[in-house]
This record gives C-alpha cells, structure tokens and sequence, in this order.
C-alpha cells in the first residue's frame, strides 16, 4: 500500500471526475493521502475533503503565493482548524517562492515565519514549498524551526543543499520530476538521501512523471515516482512504498 503524502485533490481540475480519481487511486493501491490546503478557502475544502474520505488527510496554511492575503483574522481561523479539526496533521503548504513573486517576499517570510511559530506551538509538522529560494528557506528554518518536524516538498534543490536540511532534521519529498530524463542532479540527491527520510508524492494535479507527462496528475501515478526511487537505490518497489509509507505516517503522527 502507498502513501501520496501530497495532492491537491481540491483543485477545481478534479471537480468534474474526483468519483474516477479516487477510485483510480484505490485500484492503484493507495491507501493514505495528505491534501494540503494553500489559503484559507483551499484549507476548508481540504478538511472537508479528510472529513469525508477516512483515507485523506489535511493540512492548512498560506502557500507563498497567497501570502499576501493572510491577515489575523485568516490566520486566527487557520490556527483554529488546525486545533480542532482531528484530521489535520500538519501546516502547509507554506515558504518561499522567488520564481513568481506573486506575493512581496518580505510579506512571504513573515507570513513564513509566523506558520513555522504555528506548527512549534501547535508540535504539528508543516509542508515546506520552496523554489529559487533554497538559501533564504535553510536561514529561516535555521533560526525558526524547533520542535515541530518539516519536509521539503516537491525537492528540486541541490544535493549539497539537501545535505544542509537533513542536517537540520528535514525530510524530503520526491514528485513527478524525478522521473524526468533531463533529472540526473535531483536523481543524484535521491540516491544521496538517507531511506528514513524520505517521501514520495504527486502535488497532483500538476507535475505528471513519465510516462504520463503533459497530462493532468492524479494521486495514482504516484507509483512512477516510487519505482523510480527504487531503480535509484537499487530496492524493490514494495519496498520503496512501504518504507515511504512508513517514513510519513511517523512524520504525520498517524494512528492506523
């Protein structure tokens, strides 16, 4: 059984076929889901969604790119789902993007900084989104991170950056791109990667792996990324998944 430790089954792509997707999933043999939210409307849905299906768990917070519209009272309301909804298990997705810049990147680190505080006070993990902003997420992780655990999802930084979060206690999620031929740095860095450390993912609907590129995502073709990491390392793909599976419901604090 697999474990998509990040989807976005809340997108409006799923709306018209999400009965199909999810019975997809299932006969691909995943078992466990996190959605996470990315404002404070996607969060909603994205309990409502762990609410309804026993296998799909939440998460909730203010991407990068929706920084610039969380406020107290947003924030106020994201804390509370986080307290009282029993099915969120982490804040996310939340960090650093630099290659938008949809949002001011000093509203980006406060709004940033202040979930990190969330998840410390809160001892829930959170979902980390960085891109072309590797050096200022490691500084802000450096100073700020504490009891709460993190993973970097979607990782598509350097091996020698990988080397810095996992010093830092940092997991790493692998999506759809490891996959992709062109890869061979972020291939590098998932041999590099320690087995307890490690996720796999789709962030469905975007990112499709090989050989499905170019078409929607869906929480099914997670498996193409865990039989890559396993042609990786040399295992068998059972055991990439169970390990994987494994590695996440620890992180998560996930009673089965």
């Amino acid at each position: 059984m697999i474990f998509d430790t990040h989807a976005h089954l809340d997108s409006e792509d799923f709306e018209k076929d999400l009965d199909a997707v999810i019975k997809n999933l299932k006969d691909n043999d995943i078992s466990l889901l996190v959605n996470p939210g990315c404002d404070l409307a996607t969060s909603k849905k994205s309990v409502e969604l762990s609410n309804k299906y026993n296998f799909i768990y939440s998460a909730v917070g203010f991407h990068p790119h929706e920084a610039k519209y969380m406020n107290d009272d947003n924030f106020q309301k994201i804390e509370k789902m986080a307290v009282e909804e029993n099915k969120v298990i982490a804040i996310g997705e939340i960090g650093l993007d630099y290659y938008y810049d949809f949002s001011p990147r000093d509203i980006q680190h406060e709004v940033f900084i202040k979930q990190i505080e969330l998840a410390n006070k809160l001892n829930l993990p959170f979902i980390i989104h960085s891109r072309d902003a590797s050096n200022d997420t490691y500084e802000v992780l450096k100073k700020h991170k504490k009891n709460a655990d993190c993973v970097l999802h979607c990782y598509s930084q350097s091996k020698e950056m990988a080397k810095l979060y996992l010093d830092l206690g940092c997991y790493l999620s692998f999506a759809g791109p490891i996959t992709f031929k062109k890869s061979t740095n972020l291939q590098e860095v998932a041999k590099y990667a320690p087995l307890d450390r490690i996720f796999i993912e789709t962030d469905s609907p975007y990112l499709s792996p090989e050989p499905k590129r170019g078409k929607r995502n869906e929480p099914a073709n997670v498996r193409y990324v865990g039989q890559k990491i396993a042609e990786l390392k040399g295992l068998e793909e059972t055991e990439i998944f169970n390990i994987t599976k494994q590695n996440a419901i620890k992180f998560f604090k996930i009673e089965i």
